[in-house]
C-alpha cells in the first residue's frame, strides 16, 4: 500500500503561532525556505520528513499531532452533509473536501452547522401540526448533537479534567481501593451514602447531603455513579471553566455537557491515565483483564482506551461505538481514520451487528473500509438489566477497533492472519458515501456514481453501480 502524503498545513501554522514566531524564523529553525514554508502551509506540498524531524528535534512537539485533528472527520462528515437530496448533482469531488478541510476547516465547520439547522427546520416543518401552537418551538441546533459534536472534535481527550482524574485517583492504594476512596471524600464533605432499592442510578438532595446509590445496578456502576458526584461537587470550577472554553449556544447544551464533563471525569478517575495505559500494554488491551484489575465494565474500558490520546503519551488509537436494536450509534468516537456516521444507521457489514446473536461472546473481524485501510474490529453485546422482574432490559453492542497495523499489541488479534488480503471483508460508513459497486447490503445508491438501470436483467440490486 502506498505511504500516504501528508498535508497539514492548517495544523503548521497553527503551530507557528503558537510559537509566535513569523514565517521567516519558523522556517530558519526548520531548516527550509521561506517559499517552501509557505507552500507546506497553503498545502501545496506535503509536510516533509526533514520538517518532521525539526520539530521533533527543535521544539520538542509530539509529531503525530500533524496527521490528527479535525481533517478527517470534516471530510467524512461534510461527505456524509452533501449526501443529502437537497444537492442533488452538486456534490463537489473528494479532492475539493479535503482541501476545504484542510485549508478552511472554520469554513467547513460552517457548513456543518448551516446544513443542520436545514435538517432540523425540515423535520420541524414535516410536524408543521405538532410544532404551531407549541411556545418553546424553535430552529436552533440541537442541545444534544452541539454537545456529541463538541467531544467529537476534541478527540473526546479533555486535559485538564483528564490530569485532575489522575490526581485524584492518585490517592486511592490501589485500583481495588477507589471505592474507598471516592466514598471517604463524599464523607469528609459532609456526604452520607445511602443503598437503597430504587430506579434511578443515583439521587442526590443536596439540601440533607444525602446520596442513594441503586442496589439494582452493578457494583461497577454504582462506583461510576460515586465517582460522577465527586466531580460534580469537588470539580465544580474546572468543569465550569471548560464549559466556558466550549461557548455552548443553549443553556440545555450547557447543562448536557457538564454531565458529561462529570462522566469523563469519573471514566478518568476509575482508569487513570498513566497507569491504565502502562496495564494495557502489559496486558496487550485484554478488555476482561483490565476490567477486574480496575473494577470497571467492559463497555467503561473499552471507552476509556478510546480516549488514551495525551500528546506525549498516546495510546493505540482506537475507536469506539455502541450500537442499540435497531443499528442507532448512540455512542462515538474515533481517534482513527474510520469516521461513523452522523445519521442513520452503521454499515450493516460490521460485526457489530451480529453481537447480538451471541451473548457474552466478543467477536473480531478484519476489515477494510472503501478507502483501503485495514482494520482489526472486536464487538460485543452489553445488556443493562432493569434491575426487578418486569423492569426493560437495555440491549447494546460496543465495538473497539484500531487500524491493522497495532495488531501486534492486541491479544485480540492471536490466531488472525493479518497478512492475507482475503481475510478482510469490504466494510463501509454509510451508503451514500461508499462507492463500494457489487455491496449486497447496500440500501441507497452511492451519491458521486452514476447508475445503469436495465430492466431486463436483475441482479442482487436493481441498479448498477457505474
Amino acid at each position: 500500500m502506498a505511504t500516504q502524503k501528508l498535508y497539514a498545513g492548517a495544523k503548521l501554522r497553527e503551530m507557528r503561532t503558537r510559537l509566535g514566531l513569523t514565517q521567516k524564523d519558523f522556517a530558519a529553525k526548520l531548516g527550509v525556505s521561506l517559499p517552501y514554508l509557505n507552500q507546506m502551509e497553503n498545502n501545496n506540498r506535503p509536510v516533509s520528513t526533514t520538517v518532521v524531524l525539526a520539530l521533533a528535534q527543535e521544539f520538542g512537539m509530539d509529531v503525530t499531532e500533524l496527521s490528527t485533528g479535525d481533517s478527517e472527520r470534516l471530510v467524512s462528515d461534510m461527505r456524509e452533509a452533501l449526501a443529502d437530496p437537497v444537492f442533488a448533482d452538486a456534490a463537489p469531488p473528494l479532492a475539493d473536501l479535503r482541501l476545504a478541510a484542510s485549508n478552511a476547516p472554520t469554513l467547513a465547520r460552517a457548513f456543518l452547522a448551516l446544513h443542520r439547522s436545514y435538517r432540523q427546520t425540515h423535520e420541524r416543518l414535516a410536524s408543521l401540526d405538532e410544532a404551531l401552537g407549541r411556545e418553546d418551538a424553535r430552529l436552533e441546533a440541537s442541545p444534544w448533537e452541539e454537545v456529541r459534536d463538541f467531544f467529537h472534535y476534541c478527540d473526546n481527550y479533555i486535559d485538564a479534567v483528564d490530569r485532575a482524574a489522575e490526581t485524584f485517583a492518585a490517592r486511592a492504594a490501589g485500583p481495588g481501593r477507589m471505592a474507598e476512596t471516592a466514598q471517604s471524600v463524599l464523607e469528609g464533605m459532609g456526604i452520607a451514602i445511602e443503598l437503597a432499592d430504587i430506579a434511578s442510578l443515583r439521587e442526590f438532595d443536596a439540601k440533607s447531603g444525602l446520596l442513594r446509590l441503586s442496589t439494582r445496578a452493578s457494583p461497577e456502576t454504582r462506583l461510576f455513579q460515586m465517582l460522577l458526584q465527586v466531580a460534580l461537587l469537588r470539580q465544580d470550577k474546572l468543569l465550569e471553566a471548560t464549559l466556558d472554553f466550549a461557548r455552548f449556544r443553549s443553556d440545555e447544551a450547557r447543562a448536557i455537557a457538564k454531565i458529561g464533563l462529570a462522566n469523563y471525569f469519573a471514566g478518568a478517575a476509575l482508569l487513570p491515565y498513566g497507569p491504565f495505559l502502562e496495564a494495557a500494554q502489559t496486558h496487550r488491551h485484554d478488555l476482561e483483564v483490565l476490567g477486574a484489575r480496575f473494577g470497571a465494565s467492559i463497555e467503561q474500558v473499552a471507552h476509556r482506551l478510546s480516549t488514551l490520546q495525551r500528546p506525549g503519551a498516546k495510546g493505540i488509537p482506537f475507536f469506539f461505538a455502541r450500537v442499540d436494536q435497531a443499528g442507532t450509534i448512540t455512542k462515538r468516537h474515533s481517534a482513527t481514520r474510520l469516521q461513523f456516521a452522523r445519521f442513520g444507521g452503521a454499515c450493516p457489514l460490521w460485526n457489530v451487528h451480529r453481537a447480538f446473536e451471541t451473548p457474552g461472546r466478543f467477536l473480531r473481524q478484519l476489515a477494510e473500509t472503501p478507502d483501503g485501510v485495514r482494520y482489526i474490529n472486536l464487538a460485543r453485546d452489553v445488556s443493562k438489566p432493569g434491575g426487578s422482574f418486569g423492569a426493560p432490559v437495555r440491549r447494546y453492542a460496543i465495538a473497539l477497533g484500531c487500524e491493522v497495523r497495532h495488531a501486534p499489541a492486541l491479544v485480540y488479534a492471536d490466531t488472525l492472519d493479518v497478512t492475507n488480503a482475503e481475510a478482510f471483508e469490504p466494510i463501509g460508513i454509510s451508503c451514500r458515501i461508499c462507492e463500494r459497486k457489487t455491496c449486497h447490503q447496500r440500501s441507497v445508491p452511492p451519491l458521486e456514481r452514476r447508475l445503469s438501470i436495465d430492466a431486463n436483467r436483475r441482479g442482487v440490486l436493481p441498479y448498477e453501480v457505474n
